[in-house]
């Protein structure tokens, strides 16, 4: 019995003085984003660069596509040389704000509450216009392999994200403006975003309006954006729908518990962080749905995601098949799927071993995270979305685990 008590309070100690060296990687972000208040660059920024605004060259498809690898690949920072600046991007500002209303749920500060009403008004301000419902886009045009977007076409992965940091931010304000924008998203999934349908008229959705593709991640965002939405409203025809999208992704998964990333020949890799998206996703339809008829696919994807992507030294591979890059979105979507689908605690060593590992190379001394961590070389843009947005809205959840922990343990 002696030996039982002492163990509880070596466990407890230990977790004590992880959560305070974490906690203390957390602050320093927090420092970082607000002094640059919410502003930086991104991997694909390259096209704000005046070389493709105001010359010909970037009326050309391939100089675009080049131009956007030279900057996201490049461990040299040429945005300053370039003209690049940098700005807002809608679902960086998204992920922010679920993050400090992940902390004001912690503990209701002012500060906390102040900067809630502060991102969801930038937000709100961000909106594209043009569509049948509220949208976001990013804040740089963008050439893809599969086709070009304009600085802010709306995409379905920025307006779920930012949809439901909305959902978020009403139920702690009541302010029903962010309410009525975050529901009105469903006309702009509904009717702007194309579909994909399988020969038993389940569908998936387009990346945007203005394309065509099957990426599976984009159809299942769509998916829980809909549930959220029949979670505020009632409206049984959110949840119709959201099964079509749920199915029809669930069909497409591999035998041993994997999705490729999209249907074209150039979308076929099975990556980390978007496994983690479909689990999330999947995990939320059914939560919210009560409707547990996919549970099969989530268990053999999450057996699959937790298995394949994560060494024993706690390092996140990119690929199933591949560890580099080490790419810092990778632990971020770690904690947050496993904190969303209840199953923190009985992964809890892998997680800190993660996110340690992940501290203790991938984070600036001045408070910021790396990009990306390649064979040879280290990319250490503090890029505003891809990198600090996500791990300052990862570490919210990892906050969020421990106070739960710590209430059980005091109850």
């Amino acid at each position: 019995m002696l030996f039982l008590i002492v163990y509880f309070f070596s466990h407890q100690i230990r977790l004590r003085m992880k959560y305070e060296i974490l906690l203390k990687s957390f602050q320093d972000l927090k420092k970082f984003c607000e002094e640059e208040s919410f502003q930086g660059w991104d991997p694909y920024d390259g096209l704000n660069s005046w070389v493709i605004q105001k010359t010909l060259l970037g009326k050309s498809r391939l100089f675009r596509l080049a131009w956007i690898q030279l900057f996201k690949r490049n461990p040299i920072n040429l945005r300053t040389i370039f003209g690049v600046k940098k700005d807002y991007n809608p679902k960086g500002l998204g992920l922010f704000l679920i993050g400090y209303c992940n902390l004001y749920k912690i503990e209701q500060k002012d500060e906390y509450l102040n900067k809630i009403n502060a991102l969801a008004e930038q937000i709100l301000k961000l909106q594209t216009n043009g569509y049948s419902g509220a949208c976001w886009g990013y804040n740089f045009d963008w050439q893809a392999r599969a086709f070009f977007q304009p600085k802010y076409t709306p995409t379905i992965v920025a307006t779920s994200f930012i949809a439901e940091a909305l959902f978020k931010a009403y139920d702690i304000t009541k302010e029903k403006t962010y309410l009525d924008t975050a529901i009105s998203t469903k006309n702009f999934v509904l009717n702007d975003l194309n579909k994909t349908f399988d020969e038993d008229k389940n569908y998936t959705l387009s990346y945007s309006p203005i394309d065509n593709t099957q990426v599976f991640n984009a159809g299942l965002l769509g998916a829980k954006l809909l549930s959220l939405i029949y979670k505020y409203t009632n409206d049984d025809f959110m949840i119709y729908e959201a099964k079509k999208i749920v199915n029809y992704v669930c069909k497409k998964q591999d035998i041993d518990g994997s999705w490729t990333y999209g249907t074209l020949d150039f979308h076929k890799w099975v990556d980390n962080f978007h496994t983690g998206y479909n689990l999330e996703c999947i995990f939320e339809y059914q939560k919210i749905s009560n409707d547990y008829t996919f549970d099969p696919f989530l268990k053999k994807g999450l057996k699959y995601y937790v298995e394949t992507f994560f060494t024993i030294d706690g390092i996140s591979k990119y690929y199933n098949d591949s560890l580099y890059p080490i790419d810092i979105h990778s632990p971020a979507q770690l904690i947050v799927t496993l904190s969303k689908l209840g199953v923190f605690a009985e992964n809890r060593d892998l997680i800190e071993k993660v996110l340690s590992w992940t501290v203790a190379n991938m984070q600036s001394p001045k408070g910021y995270f790396y990009y990306q961590i390649k064979k040879y070389t280290t990319s250490k843009i503090p890029y505003i979305r891809w990198a600090q947005s996500w791990m300052f809205y990862a570490f919210t959840y990892y906050h969020i685990e421990y106070n739960l922990n710590e209430q059980n343990q005091d109850t």
